[in-house]
């Protein structure tokens, strides 16, 4: 049985490198398995972080008489930029006078709350707001996101 001795020598220096090397690799691949990974943040957002809209103008037609005007809304993702009233000419505003202050006082209620819900009206306007707000309503239901990710447009 002949043993020869082997002698091994570990610098010190050299351990140090080594091991901080090794260090650093390893958190380099828990970097990449963390930054690469599906998280499950990304996958489940709540209903405020998920689009409400799909983005677009939307109009409805609202007939007042024999004449028409259309309601348009403005939307993004997550909100309703604007709403105002297209195709309205003199005769519908003279005949018609309590539509465009009605609409105005409506459409800045809706753009506070981005509801109908909860839009007040008087006596005197209680018509008017019943059509304006219905054709603002569906406006909405045009434009809110399906489960299909898409919008009905008729």
């Amino acid at each position: 049985m002949s043993a020869k001795t082997k002698i091994v020598v570990f610098h010190l220096k050299e351990l140090i490198y080594t091991g901080i090397f090794v260090i650093l690799g390893i958190l380099f691949i828990i970097l990449m398995i963390l930054m690469f990974s599906p998280s499950r943040s990304r996958k489940s957002k709540t209903p405020t972080e998920q689009a409400l809209y799909v983005p677009g103008v939307y109009t409805t037609p609202v007939a007042l008489g024999n004449m028409t005007v259309a309601v348009e809304m403005i939307v993004d993702k997550d909100c309703i930029h604007s709403l105002r009233l297209v195709n309205i000419e003199e005769d519908v505003a003279t005949m018609y006078p309590l539509v465009q202050p009605t609409f105005e006082e409506i459409a800045s209620k809706v753009l506070e709350t981005q509801s109908v819900t909860g839009v007040t009206y008087n006596r005197d306007t209680q018509y008017t707001t019943k059509v304006l707000v219905d054709a603002i309503e569906s406006n909405i239901n045009k434009a809110v996101l399906r489960e299909d990710s898409s919008a009905i447009n008729p």
